[in-house]
């Protein structure tokens, strides 16, 4: 994978050193693949803007969100954000019995500083609880086994058949099956295991949507299938309770579940593969500390309710190849896939996304007090992708977006929503506080580029 991008979804492409562990092939060796990153552009380049002066004397470590702080830059001008690394779940299982769970990392010198979370003990499920929620969901979480080929293989390098394995979550009675595109990305054939079943049943791929890792997934001929519950991600909230599950490392017996909680919400990366695969930046994704692990690609993260929350994608990893970070997971909000649902079933392809080209985060009242913004809600440019709309409109690092059109903007992921509410072409004006001043800017959406 290479670099991180903007705002995942696909309003602007700035580089988070992040990568997917493309796919863990049956008999690969693992090698990591040459890293690409960006630097980011130092708040001292934007030294003309009006906007608030950035004092890195004034920054408060214990206020800064601590997984995106570089301990030893404290010192230096501050920068935007140091962001993490991260490593896409293994969508196919292969390569790890016998070799280990190899993994693989964007960004050398980065590193990832937790802090710890404590939940109140009383908030966690009770064991019959959670047996209560696996008796709901588990029926409904399946395996997918994949065969393809993979250029490159063979003693001559002309290529060869491999073999992955992955976790999907069954939908509808019929057989549809939410997961990954990384999970069935260039498979010739796909067969799903079912819950309780010894058989694998055929299966193939109704629709795609590679920029936001997500695939639609039909077992043939069956009816009267268990279904999992779509929930509410909006109303996902840190420190709610929740289960990971999925086909972890490919083993023999059924899904595995891992217990944890919601450790942040809105997180915006970019995860990808090395070796020339593609990379999908996500936006409004969940972070938890369930365990995530190569081949839980594609399962659901699921509340205290027995509702599928999240769809496990990714999970970080930190200090240069040999640190995987502790317990640092992701999942794609299901409130992001849902809209997804009617064209994926339809078999078309999606349309372009509209594309601004600008990295940005929710204004808190932290940020509010720390750099003084006088906004008093909206999005904080970060980054200014450019040649992208934002930046020939004159948008600026430290603006503060508080709408889209005549629509307000709150939050980051407001500004992911609204841009992606449109279309490439269209034209829209942008309102932006910078400093006291109210600024209207119009200008013409592009296309997300590929990879971002």
């Amino acid at each position: 994978m290479t670099s991180l991008a903007s705002d995942c979804s696909c309003i602007g492409s700035y580089p988070t050193s992040l990568r997917r562990r493309e796919h863990h092939r049956m008999s690969d060796t693992e090698s990591e693949a040459p890293v690409w990153h960006r630097q980011a552009p130092p708040w001292a380049h934007e030294a003309s803007s009006p906007g608030p002066s950035i004092d890195p004397d004034r920054i408060d470590p214990d206020r800064i969100d601590p997984d995106r702080v570089d301990p030893d830059r404290r010192s230096r001008p501050w920068r935007p954000r140091a962001w993490i690394t991260v490593t896409v779940v293994a969508a196919v299982v292969g390569g790890l019995v016998g070799a280990g769970v190899a993994t693989e990392l964007a960004h050398r010198d980065l590193q990832t500083v937790i802090k710890g979370f404590s939940p109140n003990s009383s908030l966690l499920p009770k064991v019959g609880d959670v047996q209560g929620i696996l008796q709901r969901v588990l029926p409904a979480v399946v395996s997918i086994d994949t065969k393809s080929f993979q250029p490159g293989r063979g003693s001559l390098g002309l290529g060869g058949p491999a073999q992955g394995a992955g976790t999907g979550m069954i939908i509808s009675p019929d057989g549809e099956v939410l997961t990954n595109d990384h999970v069935v990305a260039g498979a010739t054939s796909v067969k799903v295991a079912v819950y309780g079943q010894k058989d694998q049943l055929p299966a193939h791929v109704v629709g795609t949507d590679p920029a936001d890792d997500i695939a639609l997934v039909k077992i043939e001929g069956v009816k009267g299938l268990p279904t999992v519950s779509l929930g509410n991600s909006d109303q996902a909230r840190v420190g709610d309770s929740v289960l990971a599950m999925g086909n972890a490392l490919a083993l023999l017996g059924g899904p595995s579940v891992t217990e944890g909680i919601v450790s942040a919400e809105h997180r915006n990366i970019t995860a990808g593969g090395g070796q020339g695969a593609t990379s999908e930046s996500l936006s409004d994704v969940i972070q938890t500390d369930a365990a995530i692990n190569p081949g839980n690609s594609g399962g659901p993260l699921v509340n205290a309710q027995a509702q599928v929350i999240g769809m496990n994608t990714a999970v970080a990893q930190s200090g240069g190849g040999n640190a995987p970070a502790q317990n640092v997971g992701f999942a794609i909000a299901i409130n992001n896939i849902k809209p997804r649902l009617t064209q994926l079933r339809s078999g078309q392809s999606l349309p372009a996304r509209a594309f601004l080209g600008v990295e940005a985060e929710t204004l808190t009242p932290d940020l509010r007090a720390t750099y003084g913004f006088t906004a008093s809600k909206g999005a904080v440019i970060v980054s200014v992708t450019p040649g992208s709309p934002a930046e020939n409109a004159g948008v600026r690092v430290a603006d503060v977006v508080t709408a889209v059109g005549s629509t307000g903007v709150s939050t980051n992921s407001d500004l992911v929503k609204d841009v992606e509410a449109h279309k490439p072409g269209d034209k829209v004006s942008v309102t932006v506080m910078r400093g006291t001043q109210t600024l209207q800017l119009s200008l013409i959406l592009g296309s997300r580029p590929a990879g971002l």
